[in-house]
């Protein structure tokens, strides 16, 4: 056992010797393991309505399905001057939303990043450094005050929203751990730290960035009846019917439609239908949630890089990439970036140069032969392909619960893995295709930029 170790940890020379197995027969295996047929994809489509179904009739259902309380939808002659503050994470944004009337929106904006003290105090400190952050905006902008500005705050963090403008913290996420804020109502928090700093600022609306996107390309696209997050995590918002929330107990509606947040990352963390294999089991028991998100796994741009690492290090293991010679930064969870995947799929050089250069300066991979990089670019072409399709099953089956497969309907996405990765779009209306035959034409996808920030400001003028 010792000399085994001994030899494959030795420094290798530019001559590997592999185990004999042919390439395509390693690549096959892996398209066994990754590829989604199109009968899988209509049978997860099917459990993903029912299960949107079910979310609406009752809480402690695994979807959530949480109404937004946001009944109307813009018509895109709303004007006027509206804020909208961005609390996502570390980083965040105060933004002036002007609305110009005739679907046209100005939007100025200042990202700020709240130090680490403000994210694990007390909740006054967090909000007074909020507080803070709107009237250094306010002022640098010269933003009139003569009346109270409203202004609408996209939270994204779990709440139980009880109304367009109270929803209370379930759980922080994301490094935050202001303790006494658990349970406690957001919009009152941030009000009464305006109030403190004497800033003449009312917040009207708490918004999920979903629910943001949706309306902000609504403002634009009166067509548009969903909104799907794909960055770093994912989630999506649609308009629902009143009659079809059976869970709905806030009383008459006059719109008769409410905008429901389905919080999808969950879908099947029963594991009943998705296609979840021994490397997204082995990424589920190393993370920090196991047994949680099961969907957000297996396609948000968290994760994606993580599963690719977990295939690479099998097969370094079983001697099958790299002469079985792995380095620290292989060994690493998430030390394989989803953004080191783009890259890969962006090499378009005969000899897949990119590809070597990520393998061998990022990963400190010493020799990484042609046929090594072939492999590596096929596992990171397969789980973004996979991902792809997954994510194109949640749309198809969001559209079929609305029932607007032959009607249509546009669907705005926003986050960095739709905007940046390549092909996704395109894996995506494959994948819709295969689902809704000719009806996919009538789902126009469309990118959903900035969405959250200006989609508050859109709900702070409606509230």
């Amino acid at each position: 056992m010792y000399s085994e170790m001994k030899s494959a940890l030795q420094k290798p020379t530019r001559k590997y010797t592999y185990r004999e197995v042919d390439e395509s027969e390693v690549i096959s295996a892996l398209e066994e393991i990754f590829v989604i047929r199109p009968q899988s994809l209509r049978n997860i489509c099917k459990h993903f309505v029912d299960e949107l179904t079910l979310g609406l009739k009752e809480d402690g259902h695994t979807l959530k399905m949480i109404p937004s309380y946001v009944s109307h939808r813009p018509t895109g002659k709303e004007t006027g001057s509206y804020l909208a503050l961005d609390l996502g994470g570390t980083n965040f944004r105060v933004c002036e939303v002007y609305l110009e009337g005739d679907s046209k929106v100005r939007l100025t904006q200042k990202k700020f990043t709240i130090p680490d003290y403000a994210k694990c105090g007390q909740s006054d400190v967090l909000f007074d450094f909020l507080a803070d952050s709107v009237l250094t905006f306010i002022t640098e902008n010269h933003i009139p005050t003569e009346s109270d500005i409203p202004l609408g705050f996209t939270f994204s963090f779990p709440v139980n929203q009880t109304a367009i403008d109270k929803g209370y913290l379930m759980v922080w996420t994301k490094g935050f751990d202001c303790k006494d804020t658990i349970n406690k109502d957001v919009v009152a928090l941030l009000n009464e730290a305006l109030a403190r700093k004497n800033v003449k600022v009312h917040v009207t609306a708490l918004v999920n960035d979903t629910v943001g996107t949706l309306m902000s390309h609504a403002y634009n696209d009166p067509g548009t009846y969903v909104g799907v997050i794909l960055g770093t995590g994912t989630n999506a918002a649609y308009v629902e019917k009143v009659s079809a929330i059976p869970k709905w107990k806030g009383g008459p509606v006059e719109s008769g439609e409410m905008i429901i947040n389905c919080e999808w990352g969950a879908f099947d963390n029963e594991r009943v239908v998705l296609p979840f294999n021994k490397y997204d089991q082995k990424m589920d028991e190393e993370s920090t949630n196991p047994g949680e998100q099961t969907f957000e796994k297996m396609i948000s741009g968290m994760y994606l890089g993580e599963i690719v690492r977990q295939v690479i290090v099998e097969l370094v293991q079983r001697r099958i990439l790299f002469g079985g010679v792995s380095s620290p930064e292989i060994e690493t969870p998430y030390k394989f970036e989803t953004a080191y995947m783009s890259r890969i799929e962006r090499d378009h050089t005969s000899d897949l140069l990119d590809t070597k250069m990520v393998l061998q300066e990022l990963l400190n991979i010493p020799y990484p032969a042609p046929r090594d990089r072939r492999i590596v670019r096929r596992i990171c072409e397969l789980v973004a392909t996979r991902a792809a399709r997954l994510s194109a099953v949640g749309v198809a089956a969001v559209v079929t619960k609305m029932e607007r497969v032959e009607d249509g309907c546009t669907v705005a996405i926003d986050g960095s893995v739709y905007e940046h990765y390549p092909h996704f779009g395109n894996r995506m209306k494959d994948a819709l295709h295969e689902l809704l035959g000719m009806f996919e034409e009538n789902v126009n996808i469309v990118l959903g930029k900035d969405g959250s920030s200006v989609g508050a400001g859109v709900i702070a003028a409606l509230a």
